[in-house]
Parts: C-alpha cells; structure tokens; sequence
C-alpha cells in the first residue's frame, strides 16, 4: 500500500479535482477546437444528378472514403476506376484473423495464428451512435451490428504506483470517489457556504441529489454499509437459504484514492464518443469493408502504386506502378479525381496541384498508434475475474485492456486487445519495436493486471501504424493553428483534383470523418462537372 497523505486539500484543490472527472463538456470542446471530436451531420446519400454521359473519375484509394465516392459516383452515372496501393480494400478498416500474413514496412513478416472465429482490428473498433454515416452505410449495406461494451464498471483501473500495484475494480473508484466529493459538497451546503448562490429550497434539492448521487447516508456521510454497497458491490453478496448474510463492502480511504489519480479514468464513459450505445460489426470491422468491396470490387485495381498526378484543363492522368504486371508502369486517365491517400504518403507523391493546396499536404504530420492482439487458451477474464466486455485502464505503457463484446462464455481460445497505445512517447517506442517483441511487452505489462496472463497466453499479433505500407501512419494531427492556415486549402477543389478522407474532416482517427469528407468532395465536384 502506498503512504497516506494526510496532506488536507484546499477548496480550490477539491474544486480542481472534481472538474477533472466533471469535465467532459470541456474536454469535448477543446477536443473540436483540435479537430478530434464533432458531430456527424450526415444527412443521406448526396445527390448527384445530371451527370454527363460519359464523364469519368479516377478514385485513388479503396478505403472507405474511396469505395464510398465510387458507389456513389457510379450510380449517379460515372464510369469510375479505383487504384488501390495494397492487394486489399478497406484501408485502415482492417481485421487480423488466423491464417492471414502481414508484411510491415521493413520487412518484418507475422503470421496470424487465431483461433477460427477469433479475430483483431488494427484500425478502427467501434461506432459511436452519432456516427450517422457509419452506420447509415451498414444499415444500407447490410451489415449487422452488435453491442461495443465501452463501460464495464467490474473492468479494472489500475495504477502501478498505487495500492501497492493491485488493479482496483472500475465501479470501486467511481461509486467512492463520487461519494467523497458528494460528501463534501454536502457539507459546504449544510455550513452554509453556498447561500449566496443558492436559494432555501434549492439547497435542500441539491443536498438530496448529492445524497443520491454519492450514495451518502441520511447525515449526508459516505461510509462502508448498504448504501454505499448498493452502488460499489458488497464483500458478500446476498444469497438464498442458508448462504452467509451479505456483508456491506468498506470503502477505499478517500485520501489514498485521490493520490492514486485512478479517477482519471472512471469518466471515459462520459465523453461524447463513448456514451451508449456504441456498435461493432459482427465479425469484425473489415465486414463494413467488405460491403462496400461487395458494390464496387469489380471497379478496384488492386497493387496499384501512385507515382504521380498530373492534370491540365481536359482532365487527369495518373502515373502508377500495376504489381500484377510485374511492377510495369501505366498510366489511367480521367476528366477528374478523388484522391483519398493519406497525406503521409501522398507528400511523397509528384501531384500537380496550386501551392496552397501543397503546403496544405505537406503541413499535417500523423499520428502514431499501436495496438497488440492477444489470444488466450480460455476466457480466464470472464471465469475468473466476471469481466464481461468493456475496457481496464492502466498507467502501464500499454494504456489499456479491451475484452470480446461477443461470445460471451465461449470455451476454447479468445483474443483480447492487449494494448492500445496512442500517440505520445510510447507509441512511438513501441512502433520502434520488433512486432514479436510488442508482443512480449504487452504480456508483460498486462500480467500486473491479470496474473493469468503467464500461464493462458497463447499467440499474438501486433501493428504499428507508421510501419503499415501505404498508409505510413495512424491519422491526420491538426492544430487550431495548421486547421486556420491550411485546412480550407486542403479541402478545396483544385482544379480537377479534390481530397478525401479523415484527415480532410474535423473528424480525423473516425471512419465517420473519411465518410464524410469523401460526399462533400464528390458534390463538389459534381458540381464543378456539371457546371
């Protein structure tokens, strides 16, 4: 156990704190500022009437923004042609499952080794309710979804500099923490330090929904008894016949939670992407991709490396590489363009685009991400410890634990998401890492949460996305200052020439931005077509 800090706290200290865990609207809004959270304005498919017959576009990319402007493009009566660099479509909407081989950038070679049904999204994992887009394709599309368990509050929070190292569970740390912040807020109210804001009758309606909310008693106290036990879990929980009596469980001490910092991370399930309900396609991400392939598959080139981009005022003409042949050199030509390449690789690309658009490209560096996949003999997470879903916390470098929304109770093998590493100086550590030694590390941090670990481990899988061809990085990195200088530019049409993809959205790291910014460019460029 750490040392108790008797150290009183301060009424601005208090206040701090509880803004931390209160301050999901804050969070939220600095996080549009930055470009990494908005709502979906999606309103339906776009309409694109009066195309000319026998126009034409040429897609680069059969990512979800691709395939999307294809579908859409076709049927308003384009004839469309997608080049896609890898010899798969999807992009980043990407599932591993066993049998399948990745090649990362420097030759390292994995082959994944899961258990038939078991399955790892690299890329994205779960829909937000508000992703309208997302979810309006699978509903389009056919493709079925499942409950994303965000919040399980028997998952566990853990910090390895507190409580000796020993994981707690989620809804121990939010039913105290909210009860000893209850608690003392009640007691500046009974004092009478907030009669200057509050009126007689308002303070007794907030005295009882501090009451409530904290699980306090009827002096307005959080203590170990059926009250606070009925929101955090008893020691023994009740029984039938002669089973022992329930047997309240004892709060953990307010002082020692506070110093522990694991409030941080009981207020995840309170930021706009990650309230209920969030969705998971059935079976895996890539089945959403899959769908689209199923549409406009027969209009995809595959292993086809952009090499330049050239356009003049009767159209477009695309140099690449075709792997099919050999790597021979071809040229594809069209009255306009989308590209939807991620602007880490298509810096690298001679495009001829105005100045502004190019500083725009070269402007927006990306974002690193990690994320390990672990099979395991047996659900030892769901026989041993009854986490069902939902995600653990930790201040380990593998930031967190995700465990199956599905199949709950199977027998044999599972596979969980053992590490989720984004952004900051771990990811970029681990992308460094050979992928078997990731492996290793995350079955090393993850054994401080579940000691089964050792023992159940079975094989596992990782990627880093700066070392994924073709993509050279996890998402678009904007700031209030690079979004004022250079996003309208990005975004515009240039000439024949338009954008697409997270990274052109105020939506960057979601398929729900990619979605979006991928019907805004071809209305655009309907327009500018038909005009």
């Amino acid at each position: 156990m750490t040392t108790k800090n008797n150290t009183l706290f301060s009424r601005r200290d208090l206040l701090t704190l509880i803004g931390k865990t209160a301050g999901g609207g804050a969070m939220y809004q600095a996080m549009t500022s930055l470009g990494f959270a908005a709502e979906s304005n999606y309103n339906g498919p776009p309409k694109l009437d009066g195309a000319k017959k026998g126009a034409s576009v040429l897609v680069l990319g059969a990512g979800l923004a691709g395939m999307a402007a294809a579908l859409e493009l076709r049927n308003a009566g384009y004839s469309v042609k997608v080049l896609e660099f890898s010899n798969r479509a999807g992009g980043r909407c990407w599932t591993l499952r066993g049998g399948d081989t990745f090649t990362e950038l420097g030759g390292a070679v994995q082959q994944c080794g899961f258990a038939k049904g078991e399955y790892f999204n690299p890329g994205p994992w779960r829909i937000p309710y508000h992703h309208h887009a997302v979810l309006g394709y699978c509903k389009r599309l056919g493709v079925a979804l499942e409950p994303f368990v965000q919040v399980n509050y028997n998952a566990l929070v853990h910090s390895s500099k507190a409580y000796g190292g020993k994981p707690q569970r989620y809804r121990h740390v939010q039913a105290d923490y909210q009860g000893y912040v209850a608690e003392l807020l009640g007691k500046a109210t009974t004092q009478g330090n907030l009669d200057a804001a509050l009126t007689k009758e308002d303070k007794e309606k907030l005295l009882e929904g501090l009451r409530r909310w904290g699980a306090l008693d009827t002096q307005f106290r959080y203590l170990e008894g059926t009250v606070s036990s009925d929101r955090r879990g008893y020691e023994v929980d009740a029984g039938g016949g002669l089973m022992p009596l329930a047997k309240p469980s004892k709060p953990l001490d307010m002082s020692e939670l506070l110093q522990s910092n694991l409030w941080r991370y009981i207020a995840s399930g309170q930021d706009y992407e990650f309230q209920s309900a969030i969705f998971q396609p059935v079976g895996g991400m890539d089945m959403i991709a899959k769908a689209f392939q199923k549409e406009v598959g027969s209009l995809i080139r595959y292993g086809a490396k952009v090499t330049k981009i050239e356009q003049n005022d009767r159209g477009v003409t695309v140099t690449y590489t075709d792997a099919s042949k050999g790597g021979a050199v071809t040229q594809a030509k069209a009255d306009w363009c989308l590209c939807t390449i991620p602007l880490s690789v298509l810096s690298q690309i001679d495009i001829q685009v105005g100045s502004a658009m190019q500083e725009a490209i070269n402007a927006v560096p990306y974002g690193a991400s990690v994320k390990v996949g672990l099979q395991f003999k047996r659900r030892f997470w769901e026989e041993d410890e009854h986490i069902y879903g939902g995600i653990s916390y930790t201040d380990l470098p593998i930031s967190r634990i995700s465990y199956p929304s599905t199949r709950y109770g199977a027998k044999g093998k599972s596979v969980v998401l053992g590490a989720y590493v984004f952004d900051g100086p771990n990811s970029y550590e681990f992308t460094a890492m050979a992928p078997e030694e990731r492996v290793r590390r995350a079955v090393e941090f993850g054994t401080q949460l579940h000691p089964q670990y050792a023992s159940e481990f079975d094989n596992g899988i990782s990627v880093g996305w700066h070392r994924v061809p073709g993509t050279h990085g996890c998402y678009g990195i904007w700031t209030d200052e690079t979004r004022q200088k250079h996003y309208k530019n990005l975004c515009q049409v240039d000439g024949r020439i338009a954008l697409a993809g997270e990274h052109a959205s105020y939506i960057p790291a979601w398929q729900e931005g990619a979605l979006l910014s991928s019907l805004d460019a071809i209305q655009r460029l309907h327009a500018r077509a038909v005009a």
